[in-house]
């Protein structure tokens, strides 16, 4: 009899259990479920990173020949500058060496003023 009390205490805790393995058998197929989504996210997020990634390198790749692109720009820009800079000190120090010449000589003032004066001059004996 003693058995039989052991049994029947053995079967109502198998019965107390039951409920609790069927609810453990539902959240381990939850948790499959949960963790099959996990993975199949990680692989989208993962596949997108890669893209990203990709997009990334394929940016900076045109950055650099923009930034190259622009270099050359400007050094060419520069150089043509300091040209037009140097032609324009030429111009400018051979206006003064002519001006120079010129004041310094006195051929276009010795010729002026000579003609000027020889007519005052001649006017104002004749008269």
């Amino acid at each position: 009899m003693e058995d039989q009390v052991r049994l029947a205490v053995v079967e109502q805790k198998v019965e107390d259990l039951k409920p609790i393995i069927i609810k453990l058998d539902a959240t381990i197929e939850k948790l499959s479920d949960v963790n099959t989504s996990v993975s199949r996210l990680l692989a989208v997020h993962e596949e997108r990173i890669s893209k990203q990634e990709e997009a990334d390198d394929i940016l900076f790749a045109k950055i650099d020949k923009l930034r190259d692109k622009m270099d050359r720009n400007y050094d060419g820009l520069l150089q043509r500058l300091r040209q037009l800079e140097k032609r324009v000190w030429l111009t400018i120090g051979g206006i003064a060496v002519m001006s120079f010449i010129v004041n310094n000589s006195g051929i276009f003032s010795k010729f002026l003023t000579t003609q000027q004066s020889s007519l005052i001059i001649e006017r104002s004996y004749s008269g």
